[in-house]
């Protein structure tokens, strides 16, 4: 089987125009319906299938994302690496806005979402997805070296709690998560991973230092308005990242 790249677009890229010979198609899960259609294409002429996150209209809160049919969907199409992209907060001073992280670790404080698709073990043997590392190494590594050859400020590694949402943190709350070592905060990574990595599909994200959170006490604390306008003013950052990425990451399969 060839190579094919999902590609999950967060806050500010849910609707990329990066495909040529773009589709849509329409794909319904046994975990229900995705938040998008899959718009497939190629990148590269690499085959690609892009899926909104939040659906392409921005309408879907974090935790009604329906994330076990996002990732079957892909799953189902074909794919054999995911890349998500995501706005985040920094919770490090030297993370300033508009530079890229790639993490290589999670920390998930959700509550309340689905997060595995193993609900029930079949002839009394449980299924336990090992999670030490999970972000794949190789998808880390192409990431990495494309920010370096476009000169883009970014970082190599880093800790992303995710959080529940919709709502911001509180000041304590993100103190708090400082303390815990998290490095940047957002509300979809840790469930995609963990998703992705029960289906054995190799999973990174690419994500974009929007705010500072609630933490740093002489800003604003973080607004919808300033994510947005931080992150539409450096998206051709991260689609310029994608676009360079999808063929090396053929390449290399």
């Amino acid at each position: 089987m060839g190579v094919k790249i999902g590609i999950i677009g967060g806050s500010g890229l849910d609707n990329p125009d990066i495909l040529t010979e773009a589709r849509d198609v329409q794909a319904g899960t046994r975990w229900g319906e995705p938040s998008s259609a899959l718009r497939e294409g190629r990148i590269g002429g690499v085959s690609v299938a892009l899926l909104a996150r939040h659906g392409r209209g921005h309408t879907i809160a974090p935790s009604r994302v329906n994330y076990r049919a996002n990732i079957q969907a892909l799953v189902d199409s074909g794919c054999t690496h995911i890349l998500a992209t995501t706005a985040a907060g920094s919770l490090r001073e030297e993370i300033r806005r508009g530079d890229l992280v790639i993490p290589d670790q999670f920390i998930d404080f959700t509550r309340q979402r689905k997060m595995t698709f193993h609900e029930h073990f079949t002839a009394s043997v449980p299924v336990h997805t090992p999670m030490a590392d999970p972000f794949d190494q190789n998808l880390r590594a192409v990431l990495i070296a494309g920010c370096e050859k476009r000169g883009f400020p970014h970082h190599v590694r880093g800790t992303v709690i995710t959080i529940e949402g919709p709502r911001f943190s509180t000041r304590a709350e993100s103190r708090m998560f400082r303390q815990w070592g998290a490095d940047i905060i957002n509300m979809s990574v840790a469930t995609e991973a963990i998703l992705a990595n029960e289906a054995a599909v190799p999973y990174a994200v690419v994500g974009m230092s929007t705010d500072y959170d609630s933490w740093k006490e002489d800003e604003a604390p973080v607004s919808w308005e300033e994510v947005s306008r931080v992150f539409s003013s450096n998206a051709a950052k991260v689609t310029t990242l994608l676009v360079d990425v999808v063929p090396e990451i053929a390449a290399r399969s």
